[in-house]
């Protein structure tokens, strides 16, 4: 196949673009785009997997959890082998802790109400995508009454990590943005505004297929053509302008906006949610005080610098050697939508 044309003049040289969406990072690996870009066009991955830019702390402290005599943890499969700062959940559920995989939120309340005597608590982490529905979870928990369930939130939010990106001091010169699609559903096209408007990087909300992936970057060299820098969405087929207000509405009804550590950025003000007031008695962290190792992070492990873009996978001197899917040192190995296990699984001729 032939390259991407570009109309390569008039462009500088070279060109950064950041896609900040784990989904996206996995597409552009399975399907090669990088090998049909020209070579003046580089893709970089940011921190747009939720499971990896949660730090050691969260992780430690459900460890702490899952350790606490009668708890149940409830968690997604791709928290399951997350590393802390010395076990992981994985690890736990070997010494017997009760640790579950479940599919839905929905699902831990039937875990409440089998299990009267326990604490079940479900690990609240994700970004603006699946925030509404866990919100809609905390809605039925209070409808039910239920006194032995909690939630332990990680959520965080896109934009403002992306407002870091671009005003920290060591800041890359990123020339355009691959805006992600599944959380732009739920927020719109308005808060990434500021990035094109304050600071004059280009934005173009895309989908998932190859084409899409491809328009999106067309669009994006476009603006850079052009000297133009606005917010664009290609995905029009699932992202309205407004977004989802309804499902913004019910998010904020059950949390509300406070400062979040983020895995290789630090604390980024207003980029997560904590459980609101009025829901407390199902915040875990107001409810059980459990002692927590220091957080600390593995030695040899880039992967903080890796989700700001600074490095790439092969960088790191564990990848694929002490860090595997198998044996993951680091987060961004663990999930399927971490950079590195995008990068081991796709350019190691495991898969096609």
């Amino acid at each position: 196949m032939s390259r991407l044309s570009t109309g390569r003049q008039d462009l500088p040289d070279p060109i950064l673009l950041m896609e900040v969406c784990g989904t996206h990072t996995t597409a552009i690996f399975r399907a090669g785009i990088r090998e049909l870009l020209p070579k003046n066009v580089n893709l970089i991955s940011g921190p747009g997997c939720p499971v990896c830019v949660t730090p050691n702390e969260y992780m430690d402290k459900a460890i702490a959890y899952a350790r606490h005599p009668g708890i149940i943890i409830t968690t997604f499969g791709d928290m399951y082998r997350v590393p802390g700062s010395s076990s992981s959940l994985e690890k736990e559920k070997l010494n017997n802790t009760d640790v579950r995989i479940i599919y839905s939120p929905q699902e831990t309340l039937d875990i409440s109400k089998a299990n009267p005597d326990k604490k079940v608590i479900f690990l609240s982490v994700g970004f603006e995508t699946t925030t509404p529905t866990i919100a809609v979870t905390l809605f039925e928990a209070k409808r039910q009454k239920l006194k032995n369930w909690f939630i332990f939130a990680g959520n965080k939010l896109i934009p403002p990590a992306m407002k870091i990106l671009v005003n920290s001091e060591n800041s890359l010169n990123i020339d355009g943005f691959i805006c992600p699609g599944h959380v732009s559903a739920i927020i719109g096209a308005k808060p990434y505004e500021f990035i094109a408007k304050k600071h004059k990087i280009p934005c173009v909300i895309t989908g998932f297929e190859p084409v899409d992936i491809l328009e999106g970057i067309y669009m994006l060299l476009k603006q850079v053509k052009e000297r133009r820098s606005e917010v664009e969405i290609q995905y029009r087929r699932a992202v309205r302008p407004e977004g989802n207000p309804k499902a913004v509405k019910i998010m904020y009804n059950v949390f509300e906006i406070t400062g979040s550590n983020w895995r290789g950025i630090g604390n980024i003000p207003d980029s997560g949610l904590k459980v609101k007031e009025e829901y407390g008695n199902f915040d875990i962290e107001r409810n059980l005080q459990v002692t927590v190792e220091r957080a600390k992070e593995p030695k040899g492990c880039i992967c903080g610098e890796i989700l700001c873009g600074r490095k790439i996978p092969t960088d790191c001197s564990l990848f694929g050697k002490k860090c595997t899917p198998e044996n993951p040192v680091g987060a961004c190995m663990v999930s399927s939508e971490g950079t590195c296990a995008a990068y081991y699984k796709y350019s190691q001729g495991e898969g096609d």
